[in-house]
Formats: C-alpha cells, structure tokens, sequence
C-alpha cells in the first residue's frame, strides 16, 4: 500500500511543511532535467546530481512522493506513455459521462460534488463573496486554497517566491470578492485533497465553480475523466457539443480556477502533446507522474 506524500499534520507543522515543498522542489529539478536530456536517456546518477541528491536519496524520494522508482517515473513522462493515456479518448469521455463521478474507473480517484455559481454571480466579479484562503504544502509545491461557505472555489500552485504573484492571479479572477486568509480554516480542505487517505466516496469534497456557462461545461466534463487516463481538447470540444471549438475549450481548460480537483492537467493535445499549464508545464508532468504511482505503475 502506497503512503500518501502528504499526511494529516504535514499540512500543519511548520516543520513537516517545509519537508513536503523540500521533496517536491527536488521532484520538479529531476523533472526539468529528464524533460532536457530525455532523448539521450539520461542514468539515474545523472537525475540524481540535477536533483541535489544522491542516488538512494532519489530512489526514496520518488518512492515516498509517488511509489514510484525513478525509472518508472522517467517511463510515466514519455510520449509513450501519454499516447497511453489517450487512448481511446472519445470512449473513455463515453464511459465518463454513462457512470458518472462514481463509476469504477474512479477507483484511485478524488470524489468531488460540486455546483455552478448563477451567471449573475460570476459576471459581478465576485461582488458579495467572502473567500478564506490558506497557503499550504502539498506534493506540487505551495498550494494556495481558496474557500467559500458552499466549498472549494479556487486551487492554485506556486514554486518558492511566486506565491504572491499566484495569489494575485486568483484575486483577478473574483476581484470583488472579500478576501481573508484563514490557514486554520483551510487546512482541512488542503488534506482532504492531497491525503490519499482521506478519498472516500462517501465523503466528497464540495466544490463551487465559478464562471462562464462554457467554462463550466467544459469543468464539469473534466471532473469526469478518471485518473490515469486523459482525453484531448477535441473530443472535449465534441462531447459539450461544441465539436469546432477546441480552441475554445483549450481557453477554459486553462481558465480552471480549482487545478489538479478540476484535472486540467488530463487534457492532452492530440498525439500526446502536454501543450500548455497555467502553472507550469513541469507541474503537469508532475501531476500526471505523481498519478501513475496511484493507479499502481511500477
């Protein structure tokens, strides 16, 4: 049994925090450098060295973060693998949406109910809103949670020194909104999406997304694709019945303001191509490598 990278009181401490963002900032200088040197193969002393760490330590790194070795990582970052995980797009979207969010593909998954703000809502910028947010460890760096009394509304990303910029990033998308920071308040939420442990369908985290009735289409299909499988922006494009939008659904994939529970990073160019993230396309990598050791490749 894998032990989650995050755990009830990493969240918590000070101490263990900077433990979690500290593996994760050795993960991401192992990532950038397999993404560099991918074509000559690159030995695991080599990842090792660009990781800041020694062979051993990189062996119990991916193992603790992912249970994964770091081979097994480098092969859940090639083309291949992405091919993989596009296979047969259109029919997994199919199977998605005939089981809905508690079919058996989401064996390894996060359950997530969630609601859609009025247009109203959303085109008042956040007018009357009060969001909590928190910053917080998790395996892909600080984690900016933004809450409001109906649920999560905002997930973000940030590498060491971007998080005010990140922050200020999701202000802009609710700028009428009343923001106050509430660590305590948020640590929760924080656990129960990194904790593996705390994935049960019975309980499933509350999430409210905010914005376009197309943006919301397009999350609301994403919240369908289950982990270790992705779909391209195409087939998205057809299943909302908007089959000449890609580009369109490109744009609201990127717009997602709850990243990695609404699983953007799923959604793959055609041939496997990750294209773009809105925080970092090393953080994709991540999150796809990170899911592979969930759904059991070793």
């Amino acid at each position: 049994m894998m032990i989650s990278a995050i755990h009830d009181q990493r969240l918590a401490k000070p101490g263990h925090q900077s433990a979690a963002l500290r593996d994760y900032d050795s993960v991401r200088r192992a990532i950038a450098f397999i993404s560099e040197h991918w074509r000559t193969q690159p030995t695991i002393e080599a990842m090792a060295v660009a990781a800041a760490v020694t062979p051993d330590e990189l062996h119990h790194l991916f193992r603790r973060w992912a249970g994964l070795t770091p081979k097994a990582f480098m092969q859940a970052l090639t083309l291949d693998h992405a091919k993989s995980l596009l296979r047969d797009s259109a029919s997994v979207l199919d199977a998605a949406l005939d089981s809905g969010l508690s079919g058996p593909g989401r064996l390894h998954d996060l359950f997530v109910t969630h609601e859609a703000m009025s247009p109203g809502e959303w085109k008042n910028g956040g007018a009357g809103m009060t969001l909590s947010y928190g910053f917080h460890a998790s395996p892909f760096g600080t984690a900016i949670v933004i809450a409001s009394e109906r649920g999560l509304a905002g997930l973000a990303f940030a590498d060491p020194g971007d998080e005010p910029t990140a922050f200020a990033d999701m202000k802009r998308r609710w700028p009428n909104a009343t923001y106050v920071e509430d660590h305590d308040g948020t640590v929760g939420l924080a656990q129960r999406i990194f904790d593996t442990r705390l994935w049960r369908p019975d309980q499933p985290l509350r999430v409210v997304l905010i914005g376009t009735d197309f943006e919301v289409r397009v999350w609301e299909t994403l919240l369908k694709i289950p982990m270790g499988r992705a779909v391209c922006y195409s087939d998205i494009a057809t299943k909302i019945k908007s089959p000449k939008a890609s580009r369109a659904v490109g744009a609201a994939v990127g717009r997602n303001p709850v990243s990695f529970v609404v699983p953007c990073h799923r959604a793959l160019g055609k041939g496997g191509a990750l294209t773009g993230y809105h925080w970092g396309i090393t953080r994709k990598q991540a999150m796809l490598g990170w899911e592979a050791g969930q759904v059991g490749l070793h």
